[in-house]
């Protein structure tokens, strides 16, 4: 396997990601366009394929794209940005040719994290900066001969650093934003429902992320799992 991204095998399901009202709208339309893909097409109609997360770090971006990949029944492979953007001239651009050519993504979802590591293409020096330019335009190219049937997911916590070239090629935008208490609410439920009720005993944190939630409610659970177990021994 390719130095380059990985595929990931994590079984991440729609109904376990808590999205806000718009978001979840959003996607269950690019689901259904991919559904019915087939009438679409009869009448020239495009079906959406280029889907750019954007928002705070924590919120979510990462398992969406893990579950939109499992919805549509697409292997997914990942590509964090910030490990193949080189210090050698020329060596960025290469790298992102060599994952469109060596990942077999036909019929699968690329999904590349940390998106604004290529986009930037502000404060660099003069060298750098042209550097960041032929790797724009690299993937511009990229992008437009992109599959039909495969998939390509970007996620960025800084949309304002990435190339506006780049940002219209994505047909859908979706913001992710820090979860309100009642999608925290509803976040903790669905984590704890799996733990029996002896062991839901714990105390919620809110303006917080998913994901500095999910590590509070685990970190709590196994307390409360030992401390049950302890007490069995005494």
């Amino acid at each position: 396997m390719s130095t380059l991204y990985f595929r990931d095998r994590e079984d991440v399901d729609l109904k376990d990601v808590v999205f806000e009202k718009s978001v979840s709208e959003q996607i269950a339309q690019f689901l259904r366009e991919h559904q019915f893909s087939a009438i679409l097409q009869q009448y020239e109609l495009p079906v959406a394929n280029k889907i750019l997360l954007f928002g705070k770090t924590g919120c979510g971006k990462t398992m969406t794209a893990k579950a939109i990949a499992k919805a549509l029944d697409k292997n997914i492979f990942i590509i964090n940005l910030a490990s193949i953007v080189s210090s050698k001239l020329g060596e960025t651009s290469k790298n992102v040719q060599s994952i469109f050519k060596e990942a077999n993504y036909e019929n699968s979802v690329l999904f590349f994290d940390e998106f604004d590591s290529l986009g930037q293409i502000r404060d660099y020096d003069n060298k750098d900066s042209s550097e960041m330019k032929r790797v724009v335009n690299a993937i511009l190219q990229l992008i437009d001969n992109f599959p039909k049937n495969s998939v390509l997911i970007a996620a960025t916590n800084q949309i304002q650093m990435i190339d506006e070239a780049l940002v219209r090629r994505f047909e859908l935008k979706l913001e992710f934003e820090s979860p309100s208490k009642m999608l925290l609410e509803e976040y903790y439920s669905k984590l704890l429902a799996k733990f029996p009720v002896k062991y839901q005993n714990i105390e919620k944190q809110f303006d917080v992320s998913f994901s500095e939630a999910k590590d509070a409610v685990f970190k709590q659970v196994k307390n409360n799992i030992i401390l049950d177990e302890l007490s069995k021994l005494q």
